[in-house]
């Protein structure tokens, strides 16, 4: 397995040296190639010299038996310039392996993020020899499938495929920020979930899609010394599938008085989440069970006036707010958008 890193990804070189190609992201690529680990860094440089010379743009190629061996070799190549960009973890033995494992936090591997770290953390997991060395079993059993897989993959047995045909749609949708200022109290919380919950839904919109279940978290900053050290996240299933942003905004209003278990908290960042998607065209709920608004159009006017005139042009509820809310993230020094925003474009005076 070869992941490939840069900040513009050339895919259409890329693929002319595996028939395997699965597009991750906008910058890395993960490719299915043969061969020995001195015959695969063979390859690595040449791909890497061809991305250089036909695009100029710098790329790493991070080689391993698994996707998370990969990624484990691209934490090698970001700390040792003298890879020149191109390493196959094959290279090295069982207890040298063993070693660099050990030397890199459990939290920088990926698919480990940062409250996972600190379960694993309680747990005495603080490397990835550390985790690699878990019962797999145990692993699911504690946490998912997902980090059983990661155990397995460290110790080389593939277990993530490589996803040759991208999904049309995703399998789930957040809308998150951090706040401008933090927030104490349950009245801007719930003015902050009823907006998350409306722009999510407009995601939910775009790609045709329903949810089945939403939930909505906070947290505090990790740097912020006064507050009580708190995150929480609650959820709930939807009577029926909808994209309907009253009964989303509804079902995530109603979650709030358990994020506020204990007098002090000051939130930095909040979240909504909508999951157990499915597409829209494919679900008939009977009109007995429809929500009050659903096949009202709601969402679809929200959304074409939104598109005509601002994104948060109009909401419903204490999404609609007309001046922004004191809270929103500070965005004064946002790049301009001139690939996707007419009033950006750049202006070149001679």
């Amino acid at each position: 397995m070869c992941t490939l890193e840069q900040s513009s990804l050339p895919v259409e070189i890329i693929s002319r040296y595996s028939a395997w190609q699965e597009v991750y992201s906008i910058d890395e690529s993960f490719v299915g190639l043969r061969g020995t680990p001195a015959e695969l860094e063979g390859v690595g440089t040449e791909i890497r010299q061809a991305v250089r010379q036909l695009t100029g743009v710098p790329v790493r190629v991070a080689m391993g038996a698994t996707k998370s061996l990969a990624k484990v070799a691209a934490i090698g190549i970001k700390k040792t310039p003298a890879m020149n960009g191109v390493l196959h973890v094959g290279r090295y033995g069982e207890e040298q392996m063993s070693r660099i494992l050990a030397s890199i936090p459990v939290t920088d591997l990926w698919g480990v993020a940062g409250r996972r770290g600190k379960k694993l953390a309680a747990m005495n997991v603080h490397s990835a020899k550390d985790l690699r060395d878990l019962d797999p079993k145990w692993a699911r059993k504690k946490f998912n499938v997902n980090m059983e897989r990661i155990v397995l993959e460290l110790r080389g047995i593939p277990c993530i495929p490589l996803e040759l045909i991208p999904p049309t749609t995703k399998d789930q949708l957040i809308f998150s920020r951090s706040f401008s200022k933090k927030i104490t109290d349950d009245r801007e919380m719930e003015q902050v979930i009823s907006l998350y919950a409306q722009r999510v839904s407009a995601r939910l919109r775009a790609q045709c899609s329903l949810s089945g279940h939403l939930s909505a978290w906070a947290m505090t900053g990790w740097a912020d010394t006064g507050t009580v050290a708190h995150s929480a996240q609650v959820s709930v299933g939807l009577p029926t599938p909808t994209d309907d942003p009253i009964t989303l905004t509804r079902a995530a209003r109603a979650l709030i008085p358990k994020l506020f278990p204990t007098e002090g908290i000051r939130y930095a960042r909040a979240g909504v989440v909508l999951t157990d998607l499915r597409l829209a065209d494919g679900v008939q709920p009977l009109e007995l069970f429809r929500p009050e608004f659903e096949g009202r159009g709601v969402g679809q006017a929200l959304d074409a006036i939104n598109r005509k005139f601002a994104t948060t042009a109009v909401g419903v509820g204490l999404g609609g707010t007309k001046a922004p809310p004191g809270w929103e993230m500070k965005r004064e020094l946002l790049s301009r958008r001139c690939l996707t925003n007419w009033d950006e474009l750049l202006v070149a005076a001679a």
